[in-house]
């Protein structure tokens, strides 16, 4: 055994010695704030209250240079590798939605044709996790605690609550807007809505969120953010310009219904709404195992890709959010005693300054046109073999080719491969291509790289995968995105709370598969089944032995 093997085996020893026979938090309260920058902490920090963010990160442990080790970044991989533990190289889920090379289509993350709505009759509930390899450290609790620890998982979003419950969570709860306005579930988890959702649906709080979105203090004081009149945002439909105030019920019918508040700092108040009925629906943290809940604001990923991460529209979503977690975390003091429940908070990625704003200020950047160069790799290969039908597919910066079609028409599959890196990587605005055979292969790869090789799934990633110059965007003119290897996306905040949980903080680099192997270890359970990340040492050696942490009751 190596010198580096045996201290890391003779640190969990030790961690096992000093966690076994105390006290387990009541409940894991895990948030995930979509689409948020780390920075956002330092921008927004004078205009936070003391309780909300705050609270977290002055008497937490905050961890400064937290990133994502893979590509992309995108919300389904993300939610993905905070709860397992891994990359999609082992979890398998390479993005929102790919490219089924078996079938022939385009597959969506946690869409399931095998199960059916509940909640709702539209098709917005035919969801699970069946295509999530490997198990989340909620899964690993409830598998722990003889299936006696509950698991429910809440978001706006259909893969936000899916993917971080994993395959054994109780219930998974997402929102469904459009002319209901309703939090819905799926077959996979239970026939029927349980009373308390029908309860919380019933009483119609929704509706009291239709109403005027103005800025929460002066406008002039969000100084943190452009000017609001400017050319980088996208706006409402029925809104000439993308400025406060936003009346939602005039602009609701051009804006998708109920679906516009999640384009909204309203969204987030619902879903924390809905939280708290969960905990006190399903009676979390009272019966002496360990309960798990997981929740994802998604609305400031909404707003981000609507208006830009340099808007007013974003400053005010934050302060609004610092508010969210404030009202989160006095309820949870109440509701189980300070300090009875562990808080994690992190981000599934983070977002890119508006490419237009960032030429404004001569800073590198532009737009890549996949429209066009799909159409170009695709005549480019039929005039260079002679043949069509050997690009099979495009997407997520990815080629997949025909291998049937190539053998078919005679050519050598390896020759395809390198005659079209070759012509990808001279094309304008590509940094860089990497091919099957290398992310697959057993050279290990640094810096963006690595980042590609982690993300490359064996069964469902493609044939080449090329990665964008820095400050180019495959997106429209107008707000936000995310998805590449920049600290601008990689980059999000970590903090952890609450229960045995020392004050401080570290710049040492983390990973976010670092997350679910550290929250085992707190727990005292086994790591997720394909976990790759490692617990986070430079906080946990800080527990005193005598803090209570980990016994089960």
């Amino acid at each position: 055994m190596s010198k580096s093997r045996c201290f890391i085996f003779l640190l969990l020893m030790g961690m096992a010695q000093t966690l076994l026979g105390q006290d387990r938090p009541k409940l894991v309260v895990a948030v995930v704030v979509d689409q948020m920058r780390h920075d956002y902490l330092s921008r927004y920090w004078d205009k936070f209250g003391e309780n909300g963010f705050k609270r977290l990160v002055n008497e937490g442990f905050n961890f400064e240079n937290n990133h994502y080790n893979y590509l992309p970044t995108k919300t389904a991989p993300g939610h993905a590798s905070i709860f397992t533990g891994t990359t999609p190289m082992n979890h398998g889920i390479i993005g929102n939605n790919w490219y089924d090379r078996e079938n022939g289509e385009m597959v969506y993350c946690v869409g399931d044709t095998a199960v059916s709505s509940v909640g709702t009759s539209r098709k917005s509930g035919k969801m699970s996790p069946h295509r999530l390899n490997g198990n989340t450290f909620a899964d690993e609790n409830r598998i722990h605690t003889q299936m006696r620890g509950r698991t429910i998982s809440v978001s706006l979003k259909d893969r936000g609550a899916i993917l971080p419950g994993g395959h054994t969570a109780n219930g998974a709860y997402w929102f469904f807007g459009g002319d209901e306005g309703v939090f819905i579930t799926s077959s996979y988890y239970r026939s029927t809505l349980p009373n308390w959702v029908n309860d919380f649906n019933d009483s119609r709080k929704v509706d009291t969120y239709l109403r005027t979105w103005d800025t929460k203090n002066l406008s002039d004081t969000y100084t943190e953010s452009i000017v609001d009149a400017n050319p980088y945002e996208g706006g409402f439909k029925g809104k000439a310009e993308p400025v406060f105030p936003y009346d939602l019920q005039k602009l609701k019918e051009q804006n998708g219904m109920y679906d516009i508040l999640m384009e909204t700092p309203f969204g987030n108040d619902i879903t924390l709404d809905f939280a708290l009925a969960a905990i006190e629906g399903e009676n979390l943290g009272e019966d002496g195992y360990t309960d798990v809940l997981t929740v994802s604001f998604s609305s400031t990923d909404k707003i981000g890709h609507n208006f830009g991460v340099d808007s007013k529209e974003l400053e005010d979503a934050y302060l609004r959010l610092d508010e969210n977690i404030s009202r989160f975390l006095e309820y949870l003091d109440e509701k189980l005693g300070v300090h009875e429940y562990l808080f994690m908070l992190t981000a599934d990625h983070g977002g890119t300054h508006v490419p237009a704003y960032l030429k404004s200020l001569k800073v590198p950047a532009g737009y890549f046109d996949m429209r066009e160069f799909k159409s170009e790799v695709v005549k480019f290969s039929e005039k260079e073999f002679k043949t069509s039908g050997i690009i099979d597919n495009i997407s997520n910066n990815q080629v997949f080719l025909d291998h049937d079609a190539i053998s078919r028409a005679g050519h050598d599959l390896e020759k395809v491969v390198r005659s079209l890196y070759g012509h990808i990587l001279n094309y304008p605005q590509v940094d860089k291509v990497f091919t099957r055979s290398q992310l697959e292969g057993s050279t290990i790869f640094h810096g963006t790289g690595s980042l590609a090789q982690l993300g490359f799934h064996l069964k469902r990633s493609g044939d080449l995968q090329f990665v964008l110059e820095p400050g180019i965007l495959s997106y429209r003119t107008t707000g936000s995105t995310h998805g590449d290897a920049t600290n601008y996306d990689t980059h999000v905040p970590l903090i952890f709370y609450g229960k045995g949980i020392p004050v401080g903080s570290t710049y040492k680099r983390s990973h976010i598969v670092d997350i679910a192997p550290t929250i085992c270890a707190i727990l005292g359970v086994s790591f997720p089944n394909l976990s790759t990340g490692d617990p986070l040492w430079s906080m946990l050696n800080l527990i005193p032995n005598n803090q209570p942490l980990v016994k089960q009751q």
